[in-house]
């Protein structure tokens, strides 16, 4: 590392120089680093906004799901079988499937190998359950904190090779060439030093950047992301990466006073939904709309591993129908939303014992076999998963007393910030890895990202180990191409700065922003709202510098996350519409609205017409570029399954020539 000291607008930047700097703190940034100090390269940093801070860290469910390839029993498996099930899901690429299925194996037994506790039977089997989108039963948990553990192991490798960690460090720009073909660099918010000028801004000169930032978790108001995590997607959309199935998102019933994804045993133990007015009256609203108390029961344990929203199962009395509901009582009927877990479902129940009789034979028979077909919610989930509700005592809400606050929350972008088998963008020496890289189609099976965000991050250290070593550029030539770049963020900071008036907007605006999103851009959409949302989104973005206001420098990082955030939520928006207007319907976890489209069922008002999605684009995948403020889409065909000869001798040599990484 290099340390040097540069003049912008007036004030100093310093700048730091390495080979690789990886962006974020989560479990896929502190991976890439480990494995690319293990390939040779140790010319390398992380810089990250807080170690504290990330989505790998402080989100799980009640068994936070790794998904691999099947490694006990007696099913079959192979790396092409799990890569077709990942590229069945639509709009994915079948390269990118196989390589995340070949390389599953690898990924899981490394993190086995440094400690986190994945359990195997007495054989040494490490067995598995089925998740959703899942045919066989690939999936395996830690419990529910698998991607903590992961984070904290890979930390401690880490901080044992004495990787250069640089904390409390905001990017708010990607450098590139005067061509716009490649990034060489960063800059940063030093947060420690906000007060300071000349070490407010830091810059780092890098041949290569693995951007690790995670989802842009900061548009959406109602979300299971940690508040902590914002992401910087718009960052990268600026910097002239394209961006890749952005319409493409997860959504699901989550807790909203500690942010917690409600899948899996907190569903299976059958908990009672009540909603409550603004005067305080309880209701149980599900049996309102639901055939029969068995219907409405096995709805409610489908939603365990059909937890993601999926307007598929939004009719038939299916198990998204809650999700519908749960959106009616908050979003159109004002009222606050509960699980209950000390009491059964009244309708289903005598004398509060419930009448399990009534399941179906799924549900009845995985209760059975849980040997958990007694009591109230708690005392199953006690039962069969205790520490799920270690989880909520350890965050100041007792389930054994109290009523858990709940919405439909967005919990995970499948879309994101496109790239190649090997992870580098068309921005090249750029990286994104983990869930900032789109590498998901519309369905994938839960766990499958924890995956992908492993195994993304290998192939980055493996490519830039093998085909980027060489140093970053002089420190002459950095600021010829970097300079001009460098001076319009000091000068967007000064804008910012002078408008300090006492009394701050930052807040207002993140909310704001959130609100629009969660209106308008999740799981339930439609053009005309969509198409206002842009277009206000915009207006936001141009008066920014004019409109924000600070209380004082402390609000000067979340100015700059706001700017990001609204470039983010603009492309987003303008990804939405343009799917729309190309005859896209209601798919993977969002529906869009058609007046003319079917209803789940007779007694939901209109809004819930949609029109299911003849999977005529699920070949095809959408792709953004941001240029001079205005989004540009192309529609490509999705790349097929690889099905290239797979003779040891031919490939042996490519191996042993260096043929293979390239």
């Amino acid at each position: 590392m290099n340390t040097y000291f540069a003049d912008a607008d007036g004030l100093k930047i310093e700048i730091r120089s390495f080979n690789t700097v990886i962006v974020g703190s989560g479990a896929a940034g502190l991976n890439a680093a480990d494995h690319l100090h293990a390939f040779g390269q140790e010319d390398i940093a992380i810089v990250t906004e807080g170690l504290q801070m990330g989505t790998s860290l402080n989100t799980g469910s009640d068994k936070q799901t790794y998904y691999k390839l099947t490694v006990a029993g007696a099913m079959a498996d192979s790396p092409w079988e799990m890569a077709k099930d990942l590229y069945l899901g639509g709009s994915m690429d079948g390269d990118i499937a196989l390589v995340e299925a070949a390389l599953s194996t690898r990924c899981f037994y490394r993190l086995v190998e440094i400690g986190v506790p994945f359990p195997h039977n007495r054989y040494g089997e490490y067995v598995g359950y089925k998740t959703d989108h899942d045919p066989r039963q690939r999936a395996t948990s830690a419990g529910p904190l698998t991607s903590r553990y992961m984070t904290e192991k890979l930390l401690t490798q880490v901080r044992d090779k004495s990787i250069p960690i640089f904390d409390g460090y905001q990017v708010i720009g990607i450098l590139t060439d005067q061509e716009s073909s490649q990034s060489i660099g960063l800059l940063t918010l030093s947060l420690k030093d906000i007060e300071n000028p000349d070490r407010r801004y830091v810059a780092f000169n890098c041949t290569n950047i693995v951007y690790a930032t995670g989802g842009p978790a900061g548009m959406y108001s109602a979300s299971v992301y940690p508040e902590s995590q914002t992401g910087a997607t718009g960052l990268a959309f600026e910097a002239g990466v394209k961006g890749k199935n952005l319409t493409e998102w997860q959504y699901g019933i989550a807790s909203l006073k500690f942010r917690w994804n409600l899948s899996g045993t907190y569903q299976q133990v059958l908990p009672r939904y009540v909603s409550i007015d603004a005067e305080g009256n309880k209701k149980e609203f599900l049996n309102e709309h639901f055939q029969s108390p068995g219907h409405m029961l096995d709805a409610i344990f489908l939603k365990g591993y059909q937890w993601p929203f999926d307007p598929r199962k939004t009719v038939n009395q299916g198990s998204s129908l809650i999700d519908i509901l749960i959106y009616q009582e908050t979003a159109l009927n004002g009222r606050r939303v509960f699980l209950d877990f000390t009491h059964n479902p009244t309708w289903g129940s005598k004398n509060g014992e419930l009448d399990f009789s009534l399941l179906g034979r799924e549900s009845y028979g995985y209760l059975e076999r849980s040997e958990a077909l007694f009591g109230t919610p708690i005392q199953r989930l006690a039962a069969m998963n205790q520490p799920a509700i270690d989880l909520y005592r350890n965050h100041g809400i007792d389930l054994t007393k109290e009523y858990l606050e709940i919405a439909v929350c967005a919990q995970h972008n499948n879309g994101g910030l496109s790239g190649n088998i090997w992870w580098e963008s068309n921005l090249e020496h750029f990286f994104p890895v983990g869930e900032v890289n789109g590498t998901h189609g519309i369905y994938r099976p839960g766990g499958s990202a924890l995956n992908s965000g492993q195994v993304g991050s290998l192939r980055a250290a493996q490519f830039i180990a093998a085909q980027y070593r060489d140093q970053p550029l002089s420190i002459a030539d950095f600021l010829s191409q970097a300079q001009t770049q460098i001076q319009e963020k000091v000068r967007l900071g000064h804008e910012f700065i002078a408008n300090t008036t006492g009394s701050s907007s930052v807040e207002q605006t993140r909310q704001a922003l959130g609100k629009r999103m969660t209106s308008t851009g999740a799981h339930i959409r439609s053009l005309e709202e969509v198409e206002e949302a842009i277009q206000a989104t915009r207006n936001e973005l141009l008066s920014l510098p004019k409109t924000t206001r600070l209380n004082s420098l402390r609000d000067l990082p979340t100015a700059f996350q706001n700017r990001d955030l609204l470039i983010c939520q603009y492309v987003y928006l303008s990804a939405i519409a343009d799917y729309i207007k190309t005859g896209g319907g209601s798919r993977g976890s969002y529906l869009v609205h058609d007046p003319k489209g079917i209803i789940p069922q007779p007694d939901l008002p209109d809004v819930f017409r949609f029109r299911p999605d003849k999977a005529k684009l699920s070949e095809y995948i959408q792709e953004v570029a941001f240029e001079q403020g205005r989004c540009h889409f192309s529609w490509r065909k999705v790349k097929p399954l690889p099905q290239e000869e797979q003779w040891f001798e031919t490939i042996w040599k490519a191996y042993r020539d260096g043929e293979i990484i390239r």
